[in-house]
């Protein structure tokens, strides 16, 4: 994962920038109104007021300047200090001219008018501009008066904020606040979205989706794409298990509905009792094998505490398959490329899985053909097929035949089709064992695929 993407760099960065803005923006205003000249004058004439003293950085330093800068230089810091704060700085001389023989303003000369032996400061406020007159000493000229013509004092918002501390921390206080509520408002939106999602799925909205790009983001993308996930996943159980409930409703209805016929004809012919307990002891045998299916397809928790030799499993299953084909006129051959292939197993549930594959293929191969199975190693797995030469499965339905209750023909009876239980069982169990199990068509028959981890003392 990538900086860009992690909630942590974000959170981080996020308070980092809290920070910074808290600390930015009080510096930054600090600075901006400490170092307005303008501003200045209005401290220096509210200093001269209450506490007389030394001008302040700005001035203290145009006035070292002023004193020592050379000829061709205190030229341009008077036309850049015009240029960047407008104002005006006049250099007067004992007869009151300007050195630069500029036009000298009657305030400027008032103001200058002002300085006397004992007194290097003064200032004056006149119809809303400031000045500033401070006694200088530069050589070869002597002394002279520098005047500092401030424009007009600000108004509003920017003269309240350079008189009022607490306004100006309010301010830093109000910015940060702002940028904290847009980060948290971005960092936990999505877990918002994921709140009500996950409401409207308890509440019963199975199809609830939140949009997400397909990959990349950070963890909150990441969980939204693990909802996504439970979702569909949860959808497809729920469907699933109410699909069963309907599948299993439809398969017991029949045997039920026999073995009340069953029951009311052993009713009105008691002369042929025998015959209809039969029937109805039949049924029962049907009932209690489509229970114990239903069981066994639906077991979730197995303990591999035994084990078995797969080659001797299949030998044996395809010997019995073999000899239950030949009154259908169908062969089933076994060939192994190695004498033992030892696996973890849990009681007989292998054994159920491969005969209920052998006999599903049995069944489908057409007559005067062979039922193939193969065992083979590759690397840490056994792969067991077994291929029929029957008429497949349609390629779109290849996805499904290993859940319960399917029939390629829907229209089959228990009679020619089974339960529909064989493959979800073995799939199950498979599963279970660590394995996997797939089917592809050949285009002469279906062929069943089984992997299966071996035992590291097998080898």
């Amino acid at each position: 994962m990538t900086l860009r993407g992690n909630l942590f760099i974000k959170i981080f960065f996020g308070f980092w920038l809290v920070t910074t803005a808290i600390l930015g923006s009080w510096m930054l205003s600090s600075q901006y109104f400490d170092s307005r000249p303008e501003n200045r004058a209005e401290n220096f004439q509210r200093e001269g007021q209450r506490h007389p003293g030394p001008p302040r950085r700005f001035v203290l330093r145009t006035l070292y300047n002023l004193q020592h800068l050379p000829e061709e230089e205190l030229r341009e810091l008077l036309v850049r200090i015009k240029r960047e704060h407008n104002i005006d700085i006049y250099l007067l001389q004992v007869d009151g001219s300007d050195l630069y023989a500029r036009e000298v303003p009657n305030a400027v000369a008032g103001t200058a008018a002002q300085l006397r032996p004992g007194r290097r400061r003064a200032l004056a406020d006149i119809s809303g501009e400031h000045f500033l007159a401070h006694t200088i000493h530069r050589q070869p000229v002597g002394q002279l008066n520098a005047v500092f013509a401030f424009p007009k004092s600000t108004t509003g918002l920017l003269q309240a904020l350079g008189g009022n501390l607490w306004l100006r921390i309010s301010l830093a206080v109000v910015i940060s606040g702002l940028v904290c509520f847009g980060l948290s408002r971005l960092m936990t939106n999505r877990l918002k979205k994921l709140q009500s999602a996950s409401r409207r799925l308890a509440g019963g909205a199975l199809d609830t989706r939140i949009k997400v790009r397909d990959r990349g983001g950070d963890e909150t993308d990441e969980l939204a794409r693990d909802f996504n996930s439970m979702a569909a996943q949860l959808q497809q159980r729920i469907d699933a298990q109410r699909r069963l409930l309907g599948d299993v409703s439809h398969e017991l209805r029949s045997p039920l509905a026999r073995l009340r016929v069953a029951l009311a004809l052993a009713e009105d012919d008691p002369q042929n009792l025998l015959t209809h307990l039969r029937r109805i002891e039949h049924e029962t045998e049907r009932l209690d094998e489509l229970i114990e299916q239903l069981l066994s397809s639906q077991t979730t928790n197995i303990t591999l505490d035994t084990h078995i030799d797969l080659a001797q499993l299949l030998r044996q299953l395809g010997a019995d398959a073999n000899f239950e084909g030949q009154t259908m006129h169908k062969q089933v051959s076994f060939d192994s490329d190695i004498e033992q292939a030892v696996v973890a197993s849990s009681a007989d549930l292998l054994h159920k899985s491969f005969d209920n594959i052998l006999r599903n293929a049995l069944r489908h191969t057409d007559e005067n053909t062979r039922v193939s199975i193969h065992l083979r190693q590759q690397g840490e797995y056994f792969l067991v097929t077994v291929e029929d030469q029957g008429p497949g499965v349609p390629d779109e339905e290849l996805a499904h035949i290993f859940g319960e209750f399917y029939r390629v023909d829907t229209a089959r009876t228990r009679e020619s089709g089974g339960y529909g239980l064989g493959l979800a069982i073995a799939r199950r169990a498979i599963e279970r064992h660590g394995g996997k199990i797939n089917a592809s068509n050949t285009g002469h028959g279906l062929l069943l695929s089984v992997s299966l981890p071996a035992e590291q003392d097998s080898h």
